[in-house]
């Protein structure tokens, strides 16, 4: 199942509501302001890091470069370009977008 996050968060508690949901295997998608949640000693570092244990984390690449987070980003986790993101989309029978 791929989940799909776009909400910053420090906004809304979409975020740990989507990584409390999300069953092993998952894989989320971090869009818009929700990469944020995986810059490096933020308050979400240690959530998204477990998180990893059993999902793939993923953030797309064009959000996190306009915000000037490339560089910042939690390791393992995986970034992916607007065609990654489809390919996501493609592979997932199911489809979760936390608003």
């Amino acid at each position: 199942m791929l989940h799909i996050v776009n909400k910053s968060p420090l906004e809304k508690g979409t975020l740990d509501s989507c990584l409390n949901h999300a069953k092993a295997g998952s894989t989320i998608l971090l869009i818009e302001d929700a990469v944020y949640a995986v810059t490096k000693g933020t308050t979400s570092e240690a959530a998204v890091k477990k998180t990893m244990e059993t999902c793939t984390v993923c953030a797309l690449w064009p959000d996190l470069e306009a915000r000037g987070m490339q560089d910042t980003v939690i390791d393992g986790v995986k970034q992916v370009d607007y065609s990654g993101f489809v390919d996501l989309v493609a592979e997932n029978n199911t489809v979760q977008s936390w608003l």
